[in-house]
Formats: structure tokens, C-alpha cells, sequence
């Protein structure tokens, strides 16, 4: 299978920005330039605040740029289980807040005139098949009571050539071209006197007065305030992980003409669920962004199977649709309570701050970060704080038995050690990489398009565990925290900083 790009890399390349390559001293130091890390930048640049973003590779490069952007107020998980989880208040406060972000895209947008495709429009959640509409009316009275006065049932979504029955709608949703959007905020915190680097990786973070952060070459921002927003946090290493699981989607782009679909978001209630929008491309077509056939990471290897059952579900349902113009998976961070963990780290490192757990609602939640940080790192108060504390423990027995089914998972994966595996890597195929035993140690060997065999050790670099083979994106996934490598074994994204070690001989 040839790798995989999202459909905003294909239709946009990003400017990059330069390497770190000076000691710097700032207000705040935010690591990771992605949705969340871009949006505290902005809103502290505006804050009167100087401020330097660091991020590993570019700008949008990380799981930002592997969105299917949709900007909605109706969570992903649904504000019935949420107030279940956490009670009205808490639900509302999510209405409130997830609101408030899609708000504040739109004010960004026309603050800096930025040409991202964005636009306002409905959203539909429909019963997956076998699913009882009483689901719905149970999400609509929940909505309700959470504040969403505007929510009604109506008899259909509005696709033409397949009746899904009643549906839900949610008006004022929202969806925009995210690296457009992403880069635009970028000039707009360079104009407000931010700095971005890229191609700066961070090797470690010192909270204190100031706080510290130290890049591999060995460069160090001293500054008054840390953020961290590498979607999974790399200043927890442990209480945060321990309250969230990841889990990869899968998205296909097929393109379709010019009108032929109702310009609106899309969601069916089942378990995974799907979620579909329109991205406009040309005069004469869009592309159908269609996601969902979620699983655990790296508890399988069968991306290829998963990308052609979501296009067929598409297509029974859009039969206009065309050829399929990309493909791409994501990583989605699910907390254990449904909301994100925005506010000081839980370790209780002095000045250092955490954006993560995106639980499907990265854009909304990231753009979340940058309102409520802005607000607590400029010492105000602020009725979402406690909402999405990450010293937070939910007591609710739901959340608690998820947490305990996560942790024993991570459990079962340390057992990798002493699994046969794999032992002939004559065997595997070029372009494919594959775990293989030797002796005591199990070794990530991947070959390349050439034929040469390149091996690494398969120990994940944050908490051991035994990464395993992505043939769809040539990368080796960790299954209990999420950390992803190149095929070589660089790293791609946290928790794990570092590069998986040399292979023993």
C-alpha cells in the first residue's frame, strides 16, 4: 500500500520555518505547532505576551494536519454519556466551551484575514443501522438540557439518495481548511512579535522560575511559561497516559461534483462512528471526507481492509461519489471522561502547562487551549478550569472501569517480551516492516523499497513496551501510549522523545 497523505498536505504546501539555532529568553515557550499550540501562541501574542513556538518538524505536521477539521458543538461522544459522566453542569459548561472555540476561529479568521474555506453549516447525527432512534431522542433531550436550544429532530439527513431516517440537527457547526487556517494564524502571531521554529525538537522541559527547555542541538528557552501541546503531552509521562488510550482512525477522500452533496457535517451513532464533510476543491468538484473504522493503536495492522469497508459504507450512501482522491489515518487520544486535560502539569511543575486529549474534537478542543491558557498562565480565573483539569479524577464507576480496562490493555502489551514473534526477516517484503524475535530481544526490522534491511529495536523509548508494525503509513506505533516511529525508528510524535534504540546484534 503506498503511504498515505492527508487531503490538506495534498492541497496546500506549508512554508517552513527556520531552525532554532540561538539560546533564547521569553514569556512563554509553546512546544508544538499544531491546532492547540498555535491558538495559545495567538492568544498570548495578543496578550501583550513574547512568545516562541517550537515544534519538531512544520507547521500543521502532527496530528493537526491529519484532522478531518470538522468544527462542531455536538461531541463526538455525545452529551448524554457526558452528563452521565459528569453531571449537567459539566455538560453545559462543554456546550459553552466548544462553542466559545468555534467563535473564536471565526474571530481569528477576520482579525487576520486568513482564506481557509471556513463556513457555517449544519450538522446531521443518524442512527447507524440496527440502532433504536431512541438514541437520538434521548442525545436531543440531553443536548437541551445543556443549553442547545437550537437542536431539533427532523425526518432525514439531508442525503438524497439514501433515507437514513429520523436524524438530529445542529445548526451553526462549522468547517474550514485547517493548514490554511493553521499557517494564517502562524503570520498573525509572527506580526504580533511571536517566533516560530521548526525543526527544533525538544529533548527535555525543567519547570522552576523561569522554567527551562532543552532542544537535541542542545539549545535552551528560559522562560517565565512552558506549553506543552504535542498532542500527547511529553512533560507527563505517566499520571496523564494512565487517564487516556489512543486509538488511529482511518479517513478516505473521494472526490465528488460540484453540488451533487448537501454542503453539511454528518455523523451516525454507531461504535466506531462515522463522520463525513465537504471540502471544496475547483470549479467543478468537491471532496467527501469521509472517517471512521477506528481501533486501538497498533492492535492491528489492517489499514488497507479498513479504508476499502469506509468507502464502500461512502459510496452506499453517496453513490455520486467519484475516484477516491487520498487516504490518511490519525491518532485520537480518548480520555476517560470525554473532555480534554487543559491546565498546569500534574506533576505540579511550577509553570509548566499541558494541552491534550483531543477525544475527537481536536479542533474545537485545541482552540479550547488557547482561551482558557491564556486566561490562567495571565493569572485570571475562569469557570472552565475545573472542567478540564488534568489532576482531574472522574469517580464516576463507568469512568473508573475504563481506566482500569486501558491500564490492564498496557498490561497485556508488556507481555510482548515474551511472545514468539517472528524470525525470518528474509521473509519480509520490501516497503514492510515487521517485529521479529532474536534471541531475548524482539527487533523493529523494516526493509526498504531497495531491499535493504534497516532494524531498530522494538522497545518503545517512554515506557517499554513493544511497538508494532503500521503498513499503511511505514511507521512503527506504540500500542500502549500511542508513541509513533519512522520506519527507521525515528520519532514521530509522543509521548516517547526519543528515537527507538540500536538493534542488538
Amino acid at each position: 500500500m503506498p503511504p498515505t497523505t492527508s487531503l490538506w498536505h495534498q492541497t496546500f504546501d506549508v512554508p517552513s520555518r527556520p531552525k532554532l539555532t540561538t539560546d533564547l529568553t521569553t514569556d512563554v515557550c509553546v512546544i508544538g505547532a499544531g491546532i492547540a499550540g498555535l491558538s495559545v501562541a495567538w492568544a498570548l501574542a495578543r496578550a501583550g505576551k513574547r512568545v516562541v513556538v517550537l515544534e519538531m518538524d512544520q507547521i500543521g505536521s502532527g496530528e493537526s494536519g491529519r484532522t478531518t477539521a470538522h468544527l462542531a458543538n455536538e461531541l463526538d461522544d455525545r452529551y448524554l454519556a457526558l452528563e452521565k459522566a459528569r453531571g449537567e453542569e459539566d455538560a453545559r459548561y462543554a456546550l459553552e466551551s466548544h462553542s466559545a472555540a468555534i467563535n473564536r476561529i471565526e474571530e481569528t479568521i477576520r482579525a487576520i484575514g486568513i482564506d481557509c474555506d471556513y463556513d457555517r453549516l449544519d450538522g446531521y447525527l443518524f442512527c447507524a443501522p440496527g440502532d433504536d432512534v431512541k438514541l437520538l431522542d434521548d442525545e436531543l433531550a440531553a443536548a437541551r438540557r445543556a443549553g442547545f436550544a437550537d437542536a431539533s429532530r427532523v425526518e432525514r439527513a439531508p442525503i438524497r439518495a439514501f433515507d437514513t431516517g429520523p436524524a438530529l440537527r445542529f445548526p451553526n457547526q462549522g468547517r474550514f481548511h485547517v493548514l490554511k487556517y493553521l499557517v494564517g494564524v502562524a503570520e498573525g502571531i509572527e506580526r504580533a512579535g511571536g517566533t516560530i521554529h521548526g525543526n527544533t525538537k525538544v529533548e527535555s522541559i525543567e519547570g522552576g522560575t523561569p522554567a527551562k527547555v532543552k532542544t537535541a542541538d542542545g539549545r535552551t528557552v528560559t522562560a517565565t511559561d512552558v506549553v506543552v501541546c504535542t498532542n500527547a503531552p511529553i512533560s507527563d509521562m505517566v499520571v496523564t497516559h494512565a487517564k487516556q488510550a489512543p486509538y488511529r482512525t482511518i479517513v478516505v477522500a473521494l472526490r465528488v461534483p460540484k453540488g451533487g452533496v448537501t454542503d453539511a457535517l454528518y455523523w451516525d451513532t454507531g461504535d466506531p462512528y462515522h463522520y463525513v464533510r465537504l471540502q471544496p476543491l475547483d470549479d467543478a468538484s468537491d471532496a467527501l471526507i469521509v472517517g471512521g473504522e477506528d481501533f486501538k493503536t497498533a492492535h492491528e495492522d489492517d489499514a488497507g481492509e479498513r479504508f476499502e469497508r469506509l468507502e464502500r459504507w461512502a459510496r452506499e450512501r453517496w453513490p455520486i461519489a467519484g475516484d477516491r482522491l487520498t487516504q490518511w489515518t490519525g491518532q485520537v487520544f480518548e480520555p476517560n471522561d470525554y473532555l480534554a486535560y487543559i491546565g498546569p502539569n500534574p506533576d505540579g511543575s511550577p509553570h509548566v502547562w499541558l494541552a491534550t486529549g483531543d477525544s475527537g474534537m481536536g479542533m474545537t478542543h485545541g482552540t479550547i487551549a488557547g482561551i482558557l491558557l491564556e486566561a490562567l498562565i495571565t493569572g485570571k480565573e475562569h469557570p472552565w478550569a475545573k472542567l478540564y483539569d488534568p489532576k482531574r479524577i472522574t469517580l464516576h464507576p463507568r469512568e473508573l472501569a475504563e481506566v482500569a480496562k486501558e491500564n490492564a490493555d498496557v498490561a497485556v502489551q508488556l507481555t510482548d517480551y515474551v511472545t514468539p514473534g517472528e524470525t525470518d526477516v528474509a521473509s519480509i517484503p520490501r516497503g514492510e516492516g515487521r517485529v521479529v524475535r532474536r534471541g531475548l530481544h524482539k527487533i523493529a526490522a523494516y526493509r526498504d523499497d531497495e531491499g535493504k534491511l534497516h532494524e531498530r529495536s522494538a522497545v518503545c523509548t517512554h515506557l517499554r513496551c513493544i511497538v508494532g508494525s503500521n503498513t499503511a503509513e511505514k511507521s512503527w506505533d506504540c500500542p500502549c501510549h500511542g508513541s509513533r516511529f519512522d520506519a527507521y525508528g525515528k520519532v514521530m510524535g509522543g509521548p516517547a522523545i526519543e528515537d527507538l534504540g540500536e538493534a542488538p546484534k
